[in-house]
């Protein structure tokens, strides 16, 4: 195979419960996921050498060891002796430290890629395992479905089988928001206990969309707020147009999206919003 080229896409979480801390100083999470068409290109390349070399389009994307393909490359060759290398390329379009799991859906893709080049014959069952020593988000991105319920550290998938396509506006501010900074600033006595992530994918199945809009929610949006003062206007902002039905943060910040009825509204706010904000995109469920 000379090689491969496939795409990397980003995700929303429309609700985000942080339940406990762990032992292991991570979080146990309750989290819905949503595969959104905002998606990166990577070009995968085997070489005889052994290295990995990245190339990325975004000038501040790390293409050594602190990138997330290049530790998937790194563990895949260790885990099957792999003695071929890889030529990268990241054609990024997905905004990085947004919330987005940009990175991680990288690492899954990373995945896929190098096993069809270096034809490590991996299921899939195999791969989920391993992707969880590279990061938490990156499990939902190899199961390819467009929805999942995150448990655990978020790492635990079941996919949900929803038909239900919504289209959002999403706002990304040009300043990058780090989950372990958003973690450390959390008090987790101001989350609340509920059942509303099992009564949002009720209303998700039943595409009643004012409804979702209304049980959007991120248990991280305090300890945002509180790091980023300046991000409560671009929210405020959101809530006064009519054909926004909720808003919320996704992730750890900074981006953030409204829920709207179809796509020619979207695309109204997305231009709308344009001329305040540099990086407003116009996406649906994929």
């Amino acid at each position: 195979m000379k090689s491969v080229i496939l795409r990397s896409p980003a995700k929303l979480n429309l609700s985000l419960k942080v339940l406990r801390k762990r032992a292991d100083g991570y979080h146990d999470l309750k989290t819905i996921f949503e595969r959104i068409n905002l998606c990166d290109e990577i070009m995968f390349k085997p070489t005889a050498d052994g290295a990995v070399r990245i190339r990325c389009s975004h000038p501040h994307v790390p293409c050594g060891p602190k990138n997330l393909i290049f530790r998937t490359a790194r563990l895949l060759q260790e885990k099957f002796r792999v003695k071929a290398g890889v030529e990268v390329f990241l054609n990024k379009r997905i905004p990085v430290a947004a919330g987005l799991a940009g990175g991680s859906s990288n690492a899954a893709t990373a995945f896929k890629g190098l096993n069809m080049i270096w034809k490590l014959k991996m299921p899939l069952a195999e791969m989920v395992d391993l992707a969880k020593e590279v990061g938490s988000d990156v499990p939902f991105f190899l199961h390819d479905c467009s929805w999942a319920l995150g448990l655990s550290r978020g790492d635990e998938i079941h996919r949900l089988d929803l038909k239900t396509t919504l289209w959002h506006v999403l706002v990304v501010p040009r300043l990058k928001m780090y989950s372990s900074e958003v973690f450390a600033n959390l008090n987790l006595q101001l989350t609340k206990p509920g059942d509303d992530v099992n009564i949002l994918i009720r209303y998700l199945k039943n595409k009643n969309i004012i409804r979702v809009g209304r049980l959007l929610s991120n248990d991280l949006e305090s300890s945002i707020l509180e790091l980023r003062s300046s991000l409560r206007c671009i929210r405020e902002r959101l809530l006064i147009y009519k054909e926004v039905e909720g808003v919320s943060f996704s992730g750890s910040g900074p981006a953030i999206f409204g829920i709207t009825q179809n796509q020619q509204q979207a695309e109204k706010l997305q231009a709308l919003l344009s001329k305040r904000y540099s990086q407003v995109y116009a996406v649906r469920t994929l």
